[in-house]
């Protein structure tokens, strides 16, 4: 049986100073490969104090990057910096994301843009970048989420740019197989993270009610499915979306 050993590979990681990102960041460094977390620059530099605080604490063959995945020029960069450093780019994990929820009535076309201009679009030109570098065996794997399965309330750019990583990733394990690149998503529930923190107590417990294994999910439990997909153990894996939602489900 193989055992999950990245030694010598290379992952950038979007959104990775926190959650998730910092999560599967440790979980890819604890199997040996080299980590490229990026964070998104804001003025106050808070993503890149907390970026640098993550590379300090899980120590060598990792760096933060600065880098908006909505822009061209910045998603170019950070894929030039990642090989200038580490010399190859093998895995690309499209965790970026943010959250602007409303109800559609409510909804101004800023909100809307916004989160569709980082969490669909950023995901299709980390894409489009990481088909010019990755070689056979690399690996692409999206973030999507239950809301785009659910259609969660108040939440129709999130769900719909969720929805279309979704359908991206099929489209690109189409396109990619024949470079030998395996693409996949995977789609958490609600995990334990500071975007579900901000959540009201009384709705977190309507959610937490329609979870069969009756908890949230930790954010290492998420990691790790990324850390499977990214290695030999998933060679025959693409085009799917892994759902680690505790059994949450609609009808």
């Amino acid at each position: 049986m193989k055992t999950i050993d990245l030694t010598g590979r290379t992952a950038i990681i979007t959104g990775a100073s926190q959650g998730l990102g910092q999560a599967t960041a440790e979980a890819l460094h604890a199997a040996g490969a080299n980590v490229v977390v990026n964070y998104f620059p804001d003025s106050h530099d808070k993503n890149k104090e907390l970026a640098g605080s993550m590379v300090a604490a899980i120590g060598q063959r990792t760096i933060a990057i600065g880098a908006d995945v909505r822009e061209t020029d910045d998603v170019e960069k950070l894929f030039r910096l990642a090989k200038r450093e580490f010399g190859t780019v093998d895995f690309v994990i499209n965790n970026a994301g943010i959250v602007r929820d409303r109800t559609v009535q409510k909804m101004s076309d800023t909100e809307w843009q916004e989160v569709i201009d980082t969490n669909l679009s950023g995901v299709f030109k980390m894409s489009r970048e990481a088909a010019k570098h990755l070689g056979p065996g690399g690996r692409i794997v999206n973030l999507a989420s239950i809301a785009a399965a659910l259609g969660a309330f108040g939440q129709a750019n999130y769900a719909a740019a969720k929805g279309g990583v979704m359908s991206l990733t099929k489209v690109l394990s189409r396109e990619l197989a024949r470079s030998q690149i395996n693409v996949n998503a995977v789609a958490p529930g609600v995990i334990d993270t500071e975007m579900s923190r901000t959540i009201p107590e009384s709705v977190l417990a309507g959610m937490k009610a329609q979870i069969p294994l009756g908890r949230f999910g930790e954010p290492a439990e998420v990691a790790g499915v990324v850390l499977f997909l990214c290695s030999e153990l998933a060679d025959y894996i693409t085009g799917q979306t892994i759902h680690v939602n505790g059994g949450w489900w609609s009808s």
